[in-house]
């Protein structure tokens, strides 16, 4: 997906012309709600998409309900490609000639909206990019900085650094590590005392040297907002040694979590 304050940027100069309008639908698709709990938004997307049917209808507007018409199909495919994989709710914004066509799931609640004019309806989404921009987690474990880059409240990329301590540097992870244990040593629990030594007498030094390494990768993702979690010390150190500010310190391990349950506790 985008970068949704760009969408959103876009989305504002678009303008239907004549028949051609614009149609918006903002559906509240979260089972975990009280009033989903029969598949009612089902019957809210139907009943969203027959009104203005309905409507130009009777209007005897043909071009305009040929022009609705697609769009309604486009709308009916997308639900129909998503709905073994609903998120909280769907947005979609298109038009019939396939010049504007935004469509996504997201992981944050909406209100059923429904409307066909000549501009998109973008009140909903303005709050959401407002209330969730572009954000940086970053997972600290000893020899492990995890970076999850996330959008609209959905991981967008991962990146991964692992300290290599023969080298003394820290590396971009490449693939799934081979005969090597988690210290980046080898194996063997002689190589894993010595990286727990080394660990004790650099800590300091190995976090403070990777900080110019995340202002970097917060500055080339436009990060708005970062949070940085883990244990201290690691986690402190590497708050105050970045040069971007920080909004929060979550002390918690988490780096082997899932990351939609990463992005629970961190954001919602």
């Amino acid at each position: 997906m985008k970068n949704i304050q760009d969408v959103v940027k876009e989305l504002e100069n678009v303008r239907g012309t004549g028949a051609n309008k614009i149609f918006t639908m903002y559906l509240n698709t979260d089972l975990s709600d009280p009033d989903q709990q029969s598949g009612e938004w089902k019957i809210h997307l139907k009943n969203g998409l027959n009104n203005f049917e309905h409507y130009l209808k009777e209007a005897d507007d043909q071009e305009e309900l040929k022009n609705y018409q697609k769009v309604k199909k486009y709308v009916k495919d997308f639900i129909g490609e998503i709905e073994r994989n609903l998120m909280r709710g769907v947005i979609i914004i298109a038009s019939a000639d396939g010049e504007v066509w935004f469509a996504e799931r997201v992981q944050m609640h909406l209100e059923n909206e429904f409307q066909w004019q000549e501009t998109p309806v973008l009140e909903q989404l303005k709050a959401l990019s407002e209330k969730y921009p572009r954000t940086g987690i970053i997972l600290v474990q000893q020899n492990q900085v995890k970076l999850i880059d996330t959008n609209l409240n959905q991981v967008k990329d991962t990146a991964e650094y692992e300290l290599d301590v023969e080298e003394d540097t820290w590396k971009i992870k490449q693939g799934p590590r081979q005969g090597r244990s988690a210290t980046g040593l080898g194996s063997g629990n002689l190589q894993k005392d010595l990286f727990n030594d080394r660990y004790e007498a650099n800590q300091y030094r190995w976090y403070k040297s990777i900080a110019p390494k995340l202002d970097k990768q917060a500055k080339d993702r436009d990060w708005k907002r970062i949070f940085i979690v883990g244990e201290a010390p690691a986690s402190k150190t590497i708050e105050t040694e970045m040069n971007k500010e920080i909004e929060e310190v979550i002390l918690k391990n988490m780096l082997d979590h899932e990351e939609s349950k990463i992005l629970e506790t961190v954001l919602d």
